[in-house]
């Protein structure tokens, strides 16, 4: 059976129990994010589901402590790997500490640089690699260490399961709900909650959002099949690869009810307005979950934006509010 198949096969048989199982399980280590109220978009009820208020800011502590606490129920942990922009490995690193397990993190010469240092403070074996360098550990595993075992981020069913617990708590806090925005980078994010929200028995839509530097999504829909795009630089470090992973396609297609890109500028003024308005601090990844939700096409609609994480650059930040 490939990895996709059986990605596929445990997925997709995932009953609403076993969300409720992962929100158990994750309940000492994370916390409800809270839904906030976001007035002043005419037309729409929009609340954002506020992850990057998370312990380390972002929703993939979720995911990193769901995936681990799952493999040692099944095995003795010692040495584990990752490859990760930074908000997944920080997650694995917290939890490999409460298991006494020893963390390599591969990381792209593109992740923010607060992100990199935070992986050194808390001591991960951080390995640097140009984002080429780093796709390619992302897609085929290989790190060059076979005595380490390898997490993904994104193709882990107990990841996708962790994330899902975002779902739950979002219908036990607004069952009104009826759309939600989601932003896309590996795709574990919206199909977790996409999964949990039809475990429930729920149709809501899932909206993905991407950033227009790097939108393999959208162009992944337009050709009926992942294909590479050209990938240019921008402050959103979370988001935005150079093609959608083979293991994910199928589910994203399938989940996914439509895309939303943002603009660069877009996601620029969305880190202002949630600073200045809500007080809340994201990431550029969040930002453009906000961003898609703010637009018009979401008229008469009760809109979920999940603000998936707040660790952005400081010197990012301060440009950015005083620009």
């Amino acid at each position: 059976m490939s990895t996709t198949q059986r990605l596929h096969e445990i997925v997709l048989q995932a009953r609403h129990a076993d969300f409720i199982s992962a929100s158990e399980r994750l309940a000492p280590y994370v916390m409800p994010s809270p839904l906030i109220a976001f007035p002043g978009r005419p037309g729409r009820t929009l609340r954002l589901k506020a992850e990057n208020l998370q312990p380390l800011g972002s929703f993939k502590i979720r995911a990193a402590f769901n995936v681990l606490l799952q493999a040692a129920s099944r095995r003795s942990l010692s040495r584990i790997a990752t490859a990760s922009a930074g908000n997944f490995a920080q997650g694995l690193m917290l939890a490999a500490r409460q298991l006494g397990a020893q963390l390599s993190v591969h990381i792209p010469d593109t992740a923010a640089e607060n992100k990199r240092a935070a992986l050194r403070n808390m001591g991960a074996n951080l390995f640097v690699h140009s984002f080429t360098d780093w796709w390619r550990i992302l897609m085929t595993r290989e790190t060059g260490a076979a005595e380490e075992l390898f997490i993904h981020p994104v193709c882990e069913p107990d990841v996708i399961i962790g994330n899902g617990s975002i779902g739950v708590e979002l219908l036990e806090q607004w069952p009104e709900v009826d759309t939600v925005v989601v932003p896309i980078g590996g795709g574990g994010l919206a199909a977790g909650i996409a999964l949990a929200l039809r475990s429930a028995g729920r149709r809501i839509r899932i909206v993905g959002c991407e950033i227009e530097t790097a939108a393999p999504l959208s162009a992944a829909r337009a050709a009926g099949r992942p294909v590479p795009v050209n990938r240019a630089p921008s402050f959103v470090d979370g988001i935005g690869s150079n093609c959608v992973l083979d293991e994910m396609w199928p589910l994203l297609r399938d989940l996914i009810d439509d895309v939303v890109v943002v603009s660069v500028e877009q996601a620029r003024a969305a880190v202002r307005t949630l600073a200045q308005t809500n007080h809340l601090v994201v990431e550029g990844a969040a930002a453009v979950a906000f961003a898609a939700a703010s637009s018009p096409d979401f008229e008469a609609r009760n809109v979920a934006a999940i603000l998936s994480g707040g660790n952005i650059d400081h010197r990012v930040l301060c440009e950015i509010l005083s620009s």
